[in-house]
């Protein structure tokens, strides 16, 4: 069992040679945010996409977060047609790499099937491991990108709000929208991503009692339609997974555990959850139905 909020039933699953309780309910789940180009993947990427299905996660976008990065993901939207979309784009760690060829390749790739959103882009002040000129240079780029060829944005703010915010404000008129990806903020930063019409991606950060325990109460400041949930995966294993697989890696098979924790918060079922963030994430990536 978890320590988390709990469902009906849960099931054991070997995962990374240790056996893993994970929910087992009727859900039907939409995980926004995975690096599934990740080496972490690479071994048994169909066994994950495996796992995932039968933990109830039927569709997946992964990150890009570099041209190669997002090169390789287009390509796994067409080995696995129906289940894997994909974004394209440059993070701010990588935005020194960037050049206007970059943005040229990008928007070649936007205009792929399955490729339906530029990011992850956007500002981290809190590492710099591109220097902040480059990374406001880029991001405006590809939020323009964004702009041309009518896709939403696929956003990173770590400790930058006081100037992504101002571009996203210049430009918003002009953008099919955009989701603040792995929210960790605080309530005045999600009060002002609310204003945009931004959304709002909700990772396993809302598991983690050291530091993640103010997202309980803020997950109620978000409306339904603006709520997602994702895993980060390979990063940002849940805490309330018992016992804790061996490999610490994360995976989509365990977006049920972030939905049990926002369903607690929020007095209500994890299939009621599941139904509302699977709705905004079809209509938000226009993933259908």
């Amino acid at each position: 069992m978890t320590s988390g909020p709990p469902t009906k039933n849960h099931r054991t699953t070997e995962l990374g040679g240790s056996a893993v309780s994970s929910p087992e309910t009727a859900l039907n789940l939409v995980d926004i945010g995975v690096n599934l180009t990740d080496k972490a993947f690479a071994s048994d990427r169909d066994d994950i996409l495996a796992r995932a299905a039968q933990a109830g996660v039927r569709r997946i976008v992964a990150t890009g977060t570099h041209l190669a990065g997002s090169q390789a993901a287009a390509r796994l939207v067409e080995q696995y047609p129906g289940v894997v979309y994909a974004t394209a784009g440059v993070h701010p760690h990588s935005a020194s790499t960037c050049t206007d060829d970059t943005i040229d390749q990008l928007r070649e790739l936007a205009s792929r099937p399955g490729i339906v959103a530029i990011g992850e882009c956007g500002l981290d002040y809190n590492r710099n491991f591109s220097p902040p000129e480059d990374q406001r240079r880029w991001f405006k780029a590809q939020v323009e990108l964004a702009a041309d060829v009518g896709l939403p944005l696929f956003l990173h703010d770590r400790e930058a709000s006081h100037d992504l915010l101002p571009v996203l404000r210049r430009h918003r008129q002009r953008l099919r929208g955009g989701v603040v990806h792995c929210f960790t903020g605080t309530a005045s930063e999600l009060d002002a991503y609310l204003e945009l019409d931004l959304h709002i991606g909700i990772t396993g950060w809302i598991c983690d009692e050291r530091r993640g325990t103010h997202l309980l109460e803020l997950v109620h400041r978000i409306p339904d339609d603006r709520l997602m949930v994702e895993t980060d995966a390979p990063y940002l294993v849940p805490r309330t997974i018992r016992p804790r697989p061996k490999r610490g890696r994360n995976e989509p098979a365990f977006l049920p555990y972030v939905v049990e924790a926002i369903a607690g918060a929020l007095g209500r079922s994890p299939e009621d959850v599941a139904r509302t963030t699977t709705q905004t994430a079809n209509e938000f990536f226009r993933l259908g139905e």
